[in-house]
């Protein structure tokens, strides 16, 4: 590794909804930071999320939930259907909030909130160490060029970098896939406001309207030694998943048919197991990882995003405390110590275990049951799954705290 051309005070690698959620919370806190993203421009790509009240207690902390309202419809609920099951599961979303956001508008108003040169586009990290004198972290570039950091925050998806300069175990892939989409019914879906949930045998769809005429659906399907071929041909995906679910409704075949190509997407699922992410180290030396590289899940319950806002949130308030503590200049964190710095992010580790360790049980034994051919592991499942729904959606609600 060459010599470092550039010092930097807390750096944040991955500019998705995680990275420039936990610069603007830092902003909000007046901390500087600087976001490493490897695209040339936003990464505004994408489907949708999902976003229940945690979320939006988050957006409020972030002075961004009024603006991101306007962009969709607030739903009634939840709804879960077990194709062979007369009996349909109802939750009602009484005082909270559930809304469908595009990714793209989330991420761009994210973006759009920071101050001008926080984000730093074209800068793909490929390796990461500690120097072996001051045990700062060093980022080495694509273009040869080596940033040294005081602090390090991880927010570069599944694929991590920065995890495996902490040592984290890698991920590990579920056996289904999914794919995601958009539809758009010009004259109006029709369909009610709620967060649907078809499942039948290994199969689940879902859908969420965006707006009064935009619809977002996913369906987890097993995987096949087809999908990496299938992922690199939209029609072929669209064909692929009209086959998978030619049992379902016709609205829901019919959703699919009439599916905006230049969106549809493919993608194998990843996870960290819940019990990694309960025993888990997060942080090494004045690094540690948020979002997706920390706690990567199934989409199957829609907390992803809200989780990586909290993230955010919760990162930001803990190092701030510990950075603000004394007066003077906290600019990029050069006056505060590392101890302090160590301190701050064991704190926020601290408080978000439990809570992602509870998420992500729920995300598992999903994930799991669309996979399990046994009639009696499929009844353990269902069981494990109507205990922790009854007790986590509740959790789900709760939120972050003040920023």
């Amino acid at each position: 590794m060459s010599n470092y051309t550039e010092e930097k005070g807390i750096v944040i690698v991955g500019g998705g909804i995680c990275g420039l959620a936990t610069a603007l919370a830092l902003h909000k806190k007046g901390i500087k930071s600087v976001v490493l993203e490897k695209a040339e421009t936003i990464r505004a790509a994408g489907s949708a999320i999902g976003i229940f009240t945690n979320g939006w207690y988050a957006l409020d902390q972030l002075g961004l939930a009024n603006q991101l309202r306007q962009k969709a419809i607030p739903l009634k609920g939840c709804r879960d259907i077990e194709f062979n099951n007369p009996k349909e599961q109802e939750v009602p979303m009484g005082n909270g909030e559930l809304r469908c956001l595009k990714r793209s508008d989330l991420v761009q108003t994210l973006a759009d909130s920071l101050p001008n040169e926080t984000i730093r586009f074209g800068c793909h990290i490929v390796s990461a160490k500690f120097d072996p004198i001051t045990s700062q972290p060093l980022l080495q570039l694509q273009d040869g060029s080596v940033i040294k950091a005081k602090v390090v925050i991880g927010c570069d998806g599944v694929n991590s970098v920065v995890s495996e300069l902490i040592g984290l175990k890698p991920t590990k892939l579920f056996a289904s896939c999914a794919v995601r989409g958009f539809t758009n019914y010009p004259s109006g879906h029709g369909f009610s406001n709620e967060f649907l949930r078809i499942r039948k045998d290994n199969i689940i769809l879902g859908r969420l309207p965006v707006d009064n005429n935009l619809v977002h659906w996913f369906v987890g399907r097993p995987g096949t030694t087809a999908d990496t071929r299938l992922s690199k041909d939209p029609k072929l995906i669209r064909e692929s998943t009209i086959e998978s679910t030619n049992d379902f409704p016709p609205e829901c075949v019919e959703m699919v048919k009439k599916c905006d190509l230049n969106e549809v997407t493919l993608t194998n699922l990843r996870y960290r197991t819940p019990w990694d992410i309960l025993l888990g180290s997060f942080r090494k030396g004045a690094v540690i990882v948020a979002g997706d590289a920390m706690h990567v899940w199934g989409p199957y319950i829609g907390q992803g995003g809200a989780a990586a806002l909290e993230d955010g949130i919760v990162l930001a308030r803990n190092l701030a405390q510990e950075m603000c503590k004394k007066r003077g200049s906290t600019e990029n964190g050069n006056q505060v110590t590392q101890e302090r710095i160590e301190k701050a992010m064991d704190q926020f580790v601290k408080e978000r275990r439990m809570r992602l360790f509870m998420m992500s049980l729920n995300t598992y034994i999903l994930g799991m049951l669309l996979e399990a051919s046994s009639p009696l592991t499929k009844f353990a499942l269902i069981v494990g799954l109507i205990l922790l729904f009854s007790n986590s959606l509740g959790h789900s609600q709760h939120n972050c705290g003040r920023l």
